[in-house]
């Protein structure tokens, strides 16, 4: 886990959020997966910088990585 990502049962529950903030990760890469870029993230969450971004997409990249994922198996 990087510096940039916390989490913390005392904060948003154990929401692994952007450190510092209460701004979880799922937040910040739902925004991009809808289609924002990381300028409008930063619009809209001003004591963010493009590497908490990234850093975000990284943890979530990691935790997917990390889960066995279900094949479907072609008939």
């Amino acid at each position: 886990m990087t510096a940039r990502i916390s989490i913390d049962h005392r904060i948003m529950g154990g929401v692994p959020c952007i450190a510092g903030t209460r701004i979880p990760v799922a937040t910040v890469v739902g925004l991009l997966g809808q289609g924002c870029s990381i300028d409008d993230v930063l619009a809209d969450y001003s004591t963010l910088t493009a590497e908490d971004v990234l850093a975000a997409l990284q943890f979530a990249a990691n935790a997917v990585d990390e889960r066995e994922l279900p094949l479907r198996l072609s008939a």
